[in-house]
């Protein structure tokens, strides 16, 4: 099974958080991503609802 990817925008609205907190997760090594040929980046959803113990997440099911 393939994991899913969104857009950092996408990310922002699944989790209500800005651009800058999404990109600060990033830098802490708090959520999973993947950077494109063409230089964009798309984070992992199963890891945008990760718990804080590095638990298995508990995200909604995300239409995208």
């Amino acid at each position: 099974m393939e994991r899913q990817t969104v857009s950092i925008m996408k990310a922002c609205e699944l989790v209500g958080v800005s651009r800058r907190t999404i990109y600060n997760w990033i830098a802490a090594g708090k959520v999973e991503y993947v950077r494109t040929a063409g230089g964009s980046i798309r984070i992992f959803v199963d890891t945008l609802w990760r718990q804080p113990d590095g638990s298995a997440p508990t995200a909604p099911n995300v239409a995208v």
